[in-house]
């Protein structure tokens, strides 16, 4: 039997129990006081700062943001985009993700794995827009196949990480 050894991230190794209330605390509601999140982790408000500020300048916390409701601002079609590429170089991938993460609509951008090579989050208001988001799209690098499926339900969405408890060493 073999052991399987897991790299930890540096930054990882550094949070302690409090360190992940903290993260915990702030991905649920980033607008509590640093005196209300010390009291949900058991620190006064000076100690709870200066983690709250070291887990921002080690990049743990990367922004504070207010979370929209996307159907009560006109975006009520969620669009699942899939994108096979015959062309696989350097160049072609930064054309692609230039144009891409210039696209407002496009939320979340992955290389993939597997049958596809790209999958896309795209949020519009309606057919319409997804269309001219389409053609957008297919213009800005050949591509060899986009396939979009339209989600009809949302069923979960969260943004809270699990936040994985410290492993007694």
């Amino acid at each position: 039997m073999t052991d399987v050894v897991v790299q930890i991230p540096e930054t990882s190794r550094r949070l302690d129990a409090i360190d992940r209330k903290i993260l915990m605390v702030l991905q649920e509601d980033a607008s509590l006081s640093v005196a209300e999140i010390g009291d949900r982790v058991g620190l006064s408000s000076t100690p709870c700062w200066k983690r709250i500020q070291r887990l921002e300048a080690d990049g743990v916390i990367i922004k504070r943001v207010a979370l929209v409701d996307q159907n009560k601002i006109g975006l009520g079609i969620s669009v699942f985009v899939s994108v096979e590429s015959s062309d696989h170089s350097d160049a072609w991938l930064k054309r692609f993700a230039e144009a891409v993460s210039a696209m407002p609509e496009v939320m979340e951008f992955y290389r993939m794995a597997g049958d596809v090579d790209y999958m896309l989050r795209v949020v519009v208001a309606d057919m319409q827009a997804y269309d001219v988001f389409y053609k957008k799209l297919i213009s800005a690098v050949p591509l060899k196949n986009v396939t979009s499926r339209f989600a009809m339900e949302k069923i979960k969405s969260v943004t809270a990480l699990p936040i994985p408890a410290v492993v007694a060493g």
